[in-house]
């Protein structure tokens, strides 16, 4: 996919965080679950891209973000921040089934996986992904 189409598949993604938050956390838990993920792995696609690491057919699927060493694998280049945004990910990846299909959580389990993103938002501009 090319890097355009990722970013405003990155913006409706983060469009739609803002509106779940907005209704409340716990009642929104799904979309916040989903969307994080799925921001998580284009903007990822996006920084790879800039920086010539991944052929532009390459996809990302977040089933690979939720195990480390699928991370090691599929990721064994280097690349601006890379430990503290792959941390960050897993951390994200970490929570989704459960905010996506499981019981509903506590805001606070919700309001983590927000945190995180928003960091993880932090460290990909600081790795050179102006867009997000």
């Amino acid at each position: 996919m090319k890097t355009e189409s990722h970013l405003e598949r990155l913006k409706e993604s983060l469009e739609v965080i803002d509106e779940s938050i907005e209704k409340g956390l716990v009642e929104r838990q799904r979309n916040i679950g989903f969307n994080a993920s799925v921001a998580c792995a284009d903007m990822l696609e996006i920084l790879l891209h800039k920086k010539s690491l991944i052929d532009p057919g390459f996809i990302i699927k977040h089933e690979w973000l939720k195990s480390k060493n699928t991370i090691r694998d599929k990721f064994p280049f280097d690349f601006p921040g890379k430990k503290d945004i792959l941390d960050l990910i897993y951390k994200i990846e970490e929570k989704r089934n459960t905010l996506c299909y499981g019981t509903p959580q506590k805001a606070e389990v919700v309001q983590e996986v927000i945190s995180n993103l928003n960091e993880l938002k932090k460290r990909f501009r600081e790795a050179g992904l102006d867009e997000v």
